[in-house]
């Protein structure tokens, strides 16, 4: 990871150091999967493994649908959503670092993107907005993941708090 990026990263120390250790971690033993242009969903899996190293007093969910009981809803206003689809339309968390059964201490959301990606980051970040105003989580970040290995190494490219 570039110093630019750490430098943005500790912009909000309650978590930064954590995020910081877990991705570069991440970038340590599963290079691989970024070399490979793997699945959003296996580097969200092995992040979400070294994040819930880092926060072993929360829970380190992937894709977690629940608030509560009832199927956790987010309108965002881009498009049509429903929470029973088998589309891949629903918006969920891609990670999120939070207490389960409740809204009362939901710490962390994380949306990561492949840079191969063709979809516009700009609804990510209308997501994470939604995510810390409708669902109140204290923090919200954006993170790009390299894999175009012709253009440099495999890393995270961008990172933003939201």
């Amino acid at each position: 990871m570039n110093e630019e990026i750490e430098t943005i990263l500790r912009e909000n120390p309650e978590v930064s150091q954590h995020v910081i250790a877990c991705l570069r971690q991440f970038i340590a033993r599963d290079r691989y999967l970024l070399e490979v242009n793997a699945n959003e969903r296996s580097l969200t899996h092995r992040i979400g493994m070294y994040l819930q190293a880092q926060f072993e007093h929360y829970d380190v969910d992937c894709e977690f649908n629940r608030d509560g009981h009832d199927p956790k809803e987010l309108y965002i206003g881009t498009e049509e959503t429903d929470v029973y689809d088998d589309n891949a339309m629903t918006v969920y968390p891609d990670i999120i670092v939070h207490r389960r059964g409740s809204n009362d201490d939901n710490l962390l959301v994380i949306e990561f993107k492949k840079s191969s990606s063709r979809v516009s980051n700009n609804k990510d970040m209308i997501k994470l907005g939604a995510y810390k105003r409708d669902l109140h989580y204290r923090y919200a970040l954006f993170v790009e993941l390299g894999t175009d290995i012709k253009v440099s190494d495999p890393e995270i490219t961008e990172v933003r708090w939201v």
